[in-house]
């Protein structure tokens, strides 16, 4: 099934974009962070700086300019026209795999008190780095993996304690 996405760019352009349009894009890698894009006889050389891979949100420099991108799957876009909330809902108990890789780096221990934002684990994906951050403050119960284990989508990576 083909997904779609809305893509965010600087808050104030959007465009809509399919799985099957993101498969079909011309692109060599240049780097680790940085890949050479050419679509529509255009030349782009993208660079990601930042990645928040649970909130789907990315900074990237794209021919020396730099961008804030947020990317909305089809659910998030339902709920939103519904005008509905997650609410303490979308504070996560459980870090889980966004995709397939290898784990380079395990930067927390069962027991540690973290708070949002701190770097969890870096997860090495299709040949990019991302860090995998806390989506709030808390203590982790579980860590459920290590370094160099390689990991499937979904995997439950790292288990909070639940807050009362």
């Amino acid at each position: 099934m083909e997904e779609s996405y809305r893509v965010l760019v600087d808050g104030n352009y959007e465009f809509q974009m399919t799985s099957e349009d993101a498969k079909n894009i011309n692109q060599t890698e240049l780097s680790n962070q940085k890949v050479h894009v050419l679509n529509n006889h255009k030349s782009f050389v993208i660079e990601l700086l930042e990645n928040d891979f649970i909130n789907r949100n990315y900074t990237v420099k794209v021919n020396g300019n730099t961008y804030k991108i947020k990317v909305e799957t089809h659910l998030d876009q339902l709920i939103k026209e519904m005008g509905l909330s997650l609410g303490n809902a979308s504070v996560e108990d459980e870090i889980h795999a966004p995709m397939p890789g290898i784990i380079l780096e395990v930067n927390v221990s069962e027991g540690d008190e973290v708070k949002k934002g701190d770097f969890l684990c870096v997860l090495e994906a299709m040949k990019m780095e991302n860090t995998l951050t806390a989506p709030r403050d808390g203590v982790i119960k579980s860590v459920n993996i290590a370094q160099g284990e390689t990991v499937d989508k979904g995997k439950l990576l790292i288990e909070f304690e639940k807050n009362d």
